[in-house]
């Protein structure tokens, strides 16, 4: 038994050790270069903000209707009745919570902008994903670092960028 676990050890060993001597190619590409320069891009974006620009002028309504209301409750206040007064304030509370809920519904962190920028975006993401595979396949590059993107990276040797190879191959089709 003490030997097949040393025979195990030893080839993972040896494993290690080959995978270890092979060198490591990394490209660079910049996706905010490659996203501003595809139309398909400038479409899906000028179509989301028509979208947004709709939600908010919906937002803008409510809230105007809102503060609208609030004025004219504080106007007439001193004059109503306690049961009109705490239905006035329901009605003002109600308002407020429907503003809330409809800024949460459409802009939160999970709200129908993020799933529509992702349905816009989605198609064209992939398809600058799959070309930086291909090049990168291509130039025999083993990793590939977004300096766009969350990734930080302090120096790159402009030899690596395949920036502009993806980007050729996407306009060429």
């Amino acid at each position: 038994m003490k030997i097949k676990n040393l025979f195990f050890v030893l080839i993972i060993f040896f494993t290690a050790n080959v995978f270890a001597q092979v060198p490591v190619k990394v490209g660079i590409v910049d996706s905010e270069v490659i996203l501003a320069a595809l139309p398909d891009y400038k479409t899906a974006q000028e179509k989301l903000n028509e979208i947004i620009k709709g939600w908010q002028s919906v937002l803008d309504s409510l809230t105007t209707d809102y503060q609208m209301r609030l004025e004219s409750y504080r106007k007439q206040e001193a004059m109503m009745t306690e049961d009109n007064k705490m239905k006035a304030q329901q009605e003002l509370i109600k308002m407020e919570q429907d503003i809330l809920g409809y800024r949460q519904k459409r802009f939160g962190q999970q709200g129908d902008i993020v799933i529509k920028q992702e349905e816009l975006l989605a198609p064209i993401k992939k398809k600058i994903i799959n070309m930086i595979e291909k090049v990168a396949k291509e130039e025999k590059i083993t990793l590939v670092l977004d300096k766009a993107g969350d990734v930080v990276v302090l120096f790159s040797d402009p030899s690596y960028d395949i920036t502009f190879k993806v980007l050729d191959r996407l306009k060429r089709g």
